[in-house]
């Protein structure tokens, strides 16, 4: 049986670039399977770059990616392809096909990967719609007819189509008020749990990183420069991370906590 401490992905001396500006240099970040890791980082220091780095869609220009063990960039197609069905992945926007329903949405991880009958597409995507809490309902509305909320989940279950091992999210919380950050982060904890998925993820909510990350990956100066807890965020002297979790915007996401 893997162990929880077991390296999931591994990024070792990752440098990328864009022409002559370099967003990261050796950079290192091993995340553990079953683990919620949250990732920050000032403006520019290039969260999503790693985030899609590591998906294969920016090629390092130094350095090494392996995800379950297998190197990101030296995969052939069919081996690429079946890495991706290990993995779901929820960008920023949602990234719904506007022509689409929910349910087709979600349906075209199974059009891509696997080879089945309508009627048993038709079942699953409405578990996985269930799934993450929007009524059966959803299942055939566009995304120009969904909130912001409801197009996030009509986002997830589409990541969660293939029961992936690893999730990746891009900001999740971003553009959504208090009170339905709070709903998806208990969303995402409970996924994990019962899952039992590694997620990782890119954002800047500190509500989110409280309530839903084991462990949090600091980006500053090209580099992850501190990874743990929020206690060991609490108890860093580096400048960045001082003023971020211990700025206004901190005391009152961690008042009473």
């Amino acid at each position: 049986m893997a162990r929880k401490e077991e390296p999931i992905i591994e990024v070792r001396g990752l440098t990328t670039r864009f022409g002559d500006n370099v967003i990261h240099e050796n950079l290192d970040l091993s995340v553990r399977r079953g683990e919620v890791l949250g990732v920050v980082g000032g403006s520019g220091t290039g969260k999503s770059v790693l985030l899609r780095t590591i998906l294969g869609l920016k090629k390092p220009d130094e350095g090494a990616i392996r995800v379950f063990g297998q190197y990101v960039d030296e995969l052939d197609d069919d081996d690429r392809r079946a890495l991706e069905r290990r993995w779901g992945v929820l960008f920023q926007e949602g990234a719904l096909f506007s022509a689409l329903t929910v349910a087709q949405n979600v349906q075209v991880a199974y059009r891509e990967h696997l080879h089945m009958h309508q009627d048993l597409m038709d079942e699953l995507a409405a578990v996985k719609i269930s799934m993450v809490g929007l009524r059966q309902g959803a299942c055939d509305l566009y995304p120009s007819e969904l909130s912001g909320g409801m197009k996030k989940r009509a986002g997830l279950a589409r990541a969660l189509a293939l029961d992936p091992e690893i999730l990746f999210l891009d900001e999740p919380t971003a553009g959504l008020d208090p009170i339905g950050a709070a709903a998806f982060d208990e969303l995402i904890t409970d996924l994990a749990r019962t899952l039992g998925l590694t997620v990782f993820m890119v954002t800047h909510d500190l509500d989110t990183l409280h309530a839903t990350c084991d462990r949090i990956a600091v980006l500053a100066e090209q580099r992850v420069i501190l990874i743990g807890t929020i206690d060991d965020m609490l108890r860093s002297d580096h400048p960045w991370i001082r003023e971020y979790f211990h700025g206004p915007r901190a005391r009152a996401a961690f008042a009473g906590k």
